[in-house]
């Protein structure tokens, strides 16, 4: 492999790490192997630390292709409670209102996820990385100042009731770029005349990369042990 040249990794994101953590340790740990001091790793589809699931690495000449990843279309599994909703739209922060559930069950349900199927509109969590004069609205939202997000047009191919003991669902979400599941969590709990937030979430897959073909950050060592590596510089 020449990660000058530029290759392509996946991994499985573990819980409570961010995306830029995985690529630190990864990075860290390529340059030591290569034994330099600089090479290019950057990650395609950010993955919040209370995500887990498929993250694509690439490195060298291959971080121009980060963007083509983007815009490929992710699936997720995700876990909702209803009936309590927070700011962050998942386990971020502490819960900040409650609503009845009681009038929800498994036909409600059935009518209302495939509304949420097809071109929809979408305003992101404030709790997010858009920017709004310049800020990221994270880090506006923290500060307790007001951040107002304008609504995004989005793509959601399948929406997949996958489990339902109530309060508690799992769904499984076919989706394009800039779908934020929290988003989607904050939605269906209001569609269903309740409230609702986030309580886990995994990426199941971008494009045709699936988790069975990722690594976790355990099996770094073992991998750039195993594999036969160039070391010609890309600026050779």
């Amino acid at each position: 492999m020449n990660f000058f040249a530029g290759e392509i990794l996946y991994f499985n994101k573990p819980l409570h790490w961010t995306s830029f953590q995985l690529v630190n340790k990864f990075r860290y740990k390529l340059s030591r192997k290569l034994k330099v001091k600089k090479i290019k790793v950057g990650h395609a589809g950010t993955l919040d630390p209370l995500a887990t699931g498929v993250l694509i690495i690439c490195t060298g000449k291959a971080t121009k292709r980060i963007e083509e990843f983007q815009y490929q279309t992710k699936e997720y599994v995700a876990t909702l409670k209803l009936g309590e909703t927070t700011s962050s739209f998942d386990l971020e922060t502490e819960i900040d209102g409650c609503y009845p559930t009681s009038h929800i069950n498994q036909e409600l349900l059935n009518q209302v996820l495939p509304l949420f199927v097809g071109t929809i509109q979408q305003v992101p969590p404030v709790f997010s990385a858009c920017k709004v004069d310049g800020k990221r609205a994270y880090e506006m939202a923290r500060k307790g100042e007001e951040v107002e997000l304008k609504s995004k047009t989005l793509v959601i191919d399948e929406l997949e009731l996958l489990e339902c003991e109530l309060p508690v669902i799992k769904i499984r979400v076919v989706c394009s770029k800039g779908t934020y599941i929290r988003a989607l969590a904050r939605d269906i709990g209001v569609a269903l005349g309740s409230g609702a937030h986030l309580i886990g979430l995994e990426r199941t897959r971008i494009g045709e990369v699936t988790l069975d073909k990722c690594m976790s950050p355990e099996e770094i060592d073992s991998f750039l042990d195993n594999v036969e590596i160039e070391t010609e510089d890309e600026n050779k």
